[in-house]
């Protein structure tokens, strides 16, 4: 059986599996030295005591196996072996299902592996707490370009000393994702396919049959494809957007409306959505690409001409962790050479720690190059948006998040 037919055979009792770690994820007893209030003042941790029996993460789908769909794919069975601390795991589709997960589940949350879009919001809404490096002994074996990276690393209460808010866990690029028999064996070279109406190399219109993702931060990838045809609008920076760039990003949506059969948020419906061919181009991540091109049908995907956005995940502690000894145990083990190899391998992403991209047998050798190592700089990394442009220039606005958010709404429909 391929590993796509693995999955599918399995989705089922993921999805018992996901529904009982919910069900059950505010057990645990909190204790053994536990959180902070996400004040960064306030006493964390300074040594990792006996585990409390469990850990709670909030994680992207594929983020954290334990060899349910694929055996060759565990990273969690041994943690819980070594540790005591049982894994429970709660999939989130959008970065703002993430925050509103954590907002909500003070007390039943230990960590959730944020992105960029979401981290920010969670350190400026007290929702996480700064970790103490000191008790993560592998943090120095991250990469360089991550370990002060400004969407975890926030000087919070203005003293000039940074604090982190987290370990970094995986990055990589969002791409286009295509059926190859639609493209006859072209590969297409532009993101226009989801965003214009034309009629593809299979002789078919693209109308009715491209996907765009269900969440506001998608804007952003309108906004990258503006920078690119349209230079006159003048944006530099996807994720920030005066009056005018924004208009011009909304009315790019409104017109991509009129193509796309799903707004898609659940890595596993988008998946089948192309394997039964009611799709055959759309934004997607790595991880939906790796599988369906098993599945019987020709699938593989792009970074178009235009570039691409992209994420940098970073595993982050709730203020309120009631398992505060098994979360730091987990921000370690998520540093294993081994562990970041192997996550990289099943989702196509890049390791936080460059020591995995050599001598781990799934990755293997090349793993690293093929899925972007030496793309960081060129990748727009997701962040929220805010209203001063991310620059100190009180003469410049731009249009903030929760504006993306009502707007982006509006403009699916809630479809």
């Amino acid at each position: 059986m391929t590993k796509f037919g693995r999955l599918w055979a399995t989705v089922a009792v993921l999805a018992l599996v996901a529904a009982a770690c919910g069900d059950d994820g505010g057990g645990g007893g909190g204790g053994g030295g536990g959180g902070t209030t996400g004040d960064p003042d306030s006493a964390f941790l300074t040594e990792v005591g006996a585990g409390e029996g469990q850990v709670n993460i909030i994680a992207w789908a594929g983020y954290i196996e334990e060899g349910a769909t694929d055996p060759a794919y565990d990273w969690v069975t041994q943690f819980e072996s070594d540790t005591g601390c049982n894994v429970n795991v709660t999939t989130a589709g959008t970065s703002d299902e993430m925050v509103a997960l954590m907002q909500e589940g003070g007390g039943q949350f230990d960590l959730v592996t944020a992105s960029g879009d979401s981290s920010l919001r969670l350190i400026e809404g007290g929702t996480v707490q700064p970790v103490n490096l000191d008790l993560i002994e592998s943090y120095s074996t991250v990469d360089e370009r991550l370990q002060d990276a400004p969407w975890h690393t926030v000087d919070t209460d203005g003293d000039g000393d940074a604090e982190h808010y987290g370990v970094p866990y995986q990055w990589g690029s969002n791409v286009l994702m295509y059926s190859t028999d639609a493209f006859k064996g072209e590969t297409p070279d532009s993101w226009s396919v989801v965003f214009e109406e034309q009629t593809l190399p299979d002789g078919q219109s693209n109308r009715g049959r491209v996907q765009a993702y269900d969440g506001a931060i998608y804007v952003a990838d309108a906004a990258l494809y503006l920078a690119a045809t349209q230079p006159e609008l003048g944006i530099t920076d996807p994720y920030a957007l005066n009056e005018d760039q924004f208009a011009a990003a909304l009315d790019l949506l409104r017109q991509q409306r009129e193509l796309v059969s799903r707004y898609w948020h659940d890595a596993f419906v988008q998946m089948d959505d192309f394997v039964q061919g009611e799709a055959v181009a759309s934004s997607s991540w790595p991880f939906q690409v790796n599988f369906i091109e098993g599945a019987g049908k020709d699938f593989s995907s792009v970074i178009p001409k235009e570039g691409a956005t992209g994420w940098a995940d970073t595993t982050m502690m709730h203020a309120d962790a009631p398992n505060p000894n098994c979360a730091y145990m987990w921000l370690e083990w998520s540093l294993n050479p081994k562990v970041q190899g192997d996550l990289a391998s099943w989702f196509g992403s890049v390791p936080a720690v460059p020591a995995a991209c050599e001598g781990n047998e799934l990755l293997t050798d090349e793993g690293c190059t093929i899925n972007g190592f030496d793309n960081f700089d060129q990748i727009a990394f997701w962040k929220t948006p805010q209203s001063d442009c991310f620059d100190d220039d009180d003469s410049t606005t731009c249009v903030p998040y929760f504006q993306w958010v009502t707007n982006y709404v509006a403009v699916i429909g809630g479809r």
